[in-house]
């Protein structure tokens, strides 16, 4: 089965073949200052989606190179009204049959960028250029099933006689940044926690005063990613092999990405010292009026004054003051044990399997290969969750 993305090169003069180039390109030949300006109308944040980081997954990220696009044009082909990374579904998990899936930008949201002011023109044009590409559905993981984006989408299927079909789904922690900050943590973890937890911080002020600190500026940046990226790798991570600095398609990915957000002030590092000594950091992206808290390292030598959570608990304050933020979205994992106790806004997150066509074989072909990878994959995580044991 020939890779989708590759299909307008097997007969350059045939229609069909001009068509699906137009409708699939190279994601770098998506002009940088139209994606930017799309960025800022967007119907709904995506942090991971913003082209400093996206277009740097994409040149080095480790498995997430070469993505290529789904663009939307308006009626006058001048102003780009969405836009959606993809790569094959062969591509993504090897299954030889005719769809396209969500680039997955490293961060755990996949949800496509749709121009607030032509929400529903935006979105047909998406499907129907998945259609010229020669792709039978759309693999979208990772998106808010009730955010503004996937509703765009669902109101054009329904309005085909399409329905999507929701693969697998689970429960994201979330924080409604408009409340105070001290009562909202108040309220999450009750006096009692929130005691024990200043007692560990008055612990760590025995290793020098404690302090949370916010890298913005491009000559802040470098020298605190550096500092995130050798916690990150002291720890777990770090003994897993899974750490962003021991690949070096991921460290050039993150060496890209987040000085390129910084300047435009999409991105912080934010690190907590006891004294001179960085004992947590992590990465925090901005879009629009929403915060997205990418990754956390910590230094395991302090785990007993739980960092991260302090550096958590710091974070929430900081988000809660800043006017300019509404909400954040923990990009974590269902049932995360340090974040769920803290922010407790939830939303749902899934992956969503989309139909170009009606009475389409293919789409259950499709659907039925993505239920048995699930099942594989599920099996996989028991059985190494067993070996851990």
């Amino acid at each position: 089965m020939v890779d989708i993305a590759h299909q307008a090169a097997i007969n350059p003069a045939s229609a069909r073949a001009a068509a699906a180039t137009r409708a699939l390109v190279p994601l770098t030949s998506i002009d940088p200052s139209q994606w930017r300006a799309l960025a800022q109308r967007v119907i709904e944040p995506n942090g991971y989606y913003l082209p400093g980081w996206e277009l740097a997954v994409s040149e080095a990220a480790r498995g997430r190179t070469d993505a290529s696009a789904l663009p939307a044009f308006d009626g006058s082909s001048a102003r780009l009204i969405g836009l959606m990374p993809v790569v094959s579904l062969w591509r993504a998990w090897k299954i030889p049959l005719p769809a396209l899936v969500s680039a997955h930008p490293y961060g755990t949201l996949c949800s496509p960028l749709i121009d607030r002011d032509a929400p529903i023109e935006a979105a047909s044009r998406l499907l129907q250029h998945a259609r010229e590409a020669g792709a039978h559905a759309l693999v979208l993981n990772d998106v808010a099933l009730d955010g503004a984006a996937m509703s765009s989408l669902k109101e054009v299927l329904n309005r085909d006689g399409l329905k999507p079909r929701i693969l697998s789904s689970y429960i994201r922690a979330s924080l409604d940044a408009t409340q105070d900050g001290e009562t909202l943590l108040h309220g999450a973890l009750g006096a009692k926690k929130l005691k024990e937890l200043r007692r560990q911080r008055h612990r760590l002020e025995e290793h020098g005063p404690v302090a949370f600190e916010v890298a913005r500026k491009p000559d802040e940046i470098g020298p605190a990613l550096e500092t995130f990226l050798q916690l990150e790798a002291s720890g777990w991570k770090g003994k897993r092999g899974t750490a962003l600095i021991q690949h070096a398609g991921d460290a050039t990915f993150i060496r890209r990405a987040v000085p390129a957000l910084a300047e435009t002030a999409q991105c912080e590092v934010i690190t907590l010292r006891a004294g001179t000594t960085p004992v947590a950091a992590g990465i925090v992206l901005r879009h629009q009026d929403r915060a997205f808290f990418f990754k956390l390292g910590i230094d395991e030598r302090f785990a007993r004054y739980s960092p991260g959570v302090q550096l958590t608990l710091d974070l929430t304050r900081y988000l809660c003051s800043d006017p300019a933020i509404a909400s954040a979205d923990s990009t974590a994992s269902a049932d995360h044990p340090m974040i769920n106790p803290i922010w407790r806004g939830r939303f749902a997150i899934g992956d969503v399997l989309i139909p170009l066509r009606r009475h389409d074989p293919v789409v259950a072909l499709t659907h039925a290969a993505l239920v048995g990878l699930n099942v594989a994959h599920e099996a996989a995580r028991r059985v190494v969750r067993l070996l851990r044991k």
